[in-house]
């Protein structure tokens, strides 16, 4: 049986604008706040998309997810470069 959330009384900024996109926000509420599996259910929907986009795309939708990552793994390095 599934246990309902609790949100709490005041969220962050970014959270309240990410919770308000209809289909990525309720995804990102329950992978938060919801039971510990959504991750991994988040997880295998993600890399179901991604082999789903190398079915109908080919090459381009193997590697056009990893170029386009690219940017936060540049923030990424800068920040554990930085301390």
């Amino acid at each position: 049986m599934a246990l309902a959330y609790t949100l709490p009384d005041r969220l962050p900024l970014w959270q309240r604008f990410l919770f308000a996109i209809p289909l990525l926000g309720r995804i990102s509420k329950e992978v938060a706040y919801g039971e510990e599996e959504n991750f991994y259910y988040a997880l295998a929907i993600l890399i179901c998309l991604w082999g789903s986009s190398i079915v109908l795309f080919g090459i381009p939708g193997l590697y056009l997810p990893a170029v386009a990552l690219v940017p936060v793994m540049f923030t990424l390095l800068i920040a554990i470069s930085r301390g």
